[in-house]
């Protein structure tokens, strides 16, 4: 792109989550202006249970939730931002709705979205849409609306597997006992190798680690911090 050419945020929509040529539906949105701003949210739940008889707990990391992204686009008929007016800002107004939120026909649900401006690249799914009317024609026609636009990132499943990597035996597990498991099975689950029960017993202060208690939480601590017994 030429030095000094302004770029304008294009949203493509996708009736696939490969987000590939062949699954694009229709021609991209391209914003008659680009936002002011845009804010991303990212948040992170924990559990924050509390055993009976304890004044306190470490909040335990659960999961990170989707970024959601918004921001708003600008709607003008009267001509005075790109030279060019028309009559019917409603009509505009509704195709946008139902570019955004409508099901695909093919799919029978929404779509997948990718945003891309300048460096800015988002793959998300629509999950909310605002829409504020501010200036009207003497008969009450609207002329002018901002819309503001929520969201909810996506990953395609290969990318989100190898970024979570749960499986990874650097990290600490948690696991409920269910019947039938010993510690040295659990250990191999999730070490690969059953031998570090002992230190997971010593771990959870366990005193008969023969007889697990179906229902128990126990932890597992990462791989590299349990010496073999």
């Amino acid at each position: 792109m030429p030095n000094g050419q302004l770029e304008k945020m294009k949203i493509y929509a996708y009736n696939n989550p490969e987000l590939s040529t062949q699954h694009q539906v229709g021609e991209p949105f391209t914003a008659m202006m680009n936002p002011e701003t845009y804010t991303i949210d990212t948040k992170m739940e924990f559990n924050l249970r509390q055993g009976h008889g304890t004044s306190g707990s470490q909040p335990r990391f659960e999961l990170k939730l989707p970024e959601e992204m918004s921001f708003e686009f600008l709607f003008d008929n009267t001509g005075i931002i790109d030279g060019n007016p028309s009559e019917n800002l409603t009509q505009k107004i509704q195709d946008f709705a139902i570019f955004l939120m409508g099901y695909d026909g093919s799919t029978h649900e929404p779509k997948f979205f990718k945003l891309a401006w300048g460096t800015l690249l988002f793959k998300g799914r629509c999950t909310g849409l605002n829409i504020a009317y501010k200036l009207f024609n003497p008969d009450g026609a609207p002329i002018r609306a901002i819309c503001k636009v929520t969201f909810k990132e996506f990953k395609e499943e290969n990318l989100r597997v190898a970024e979570e990597n749960n499986q990874s035996p650097d990290l600490t597990h948690y696991r409920v006992v269910k019947k039938g498991d010993t510690l040295p099975l659990l250990c191999f689950l999730i070490y690969g190798d059953s031998r570090h029960y002992l230190e997971v017993a010593r771990a959870n202060k366990l005193v008969n680690f023969r007889n697990l208690t179906v229902g128990e939480e126990l932890s597992f601590p990462p791989f590299d911090k349990a010496a073999v017994g």
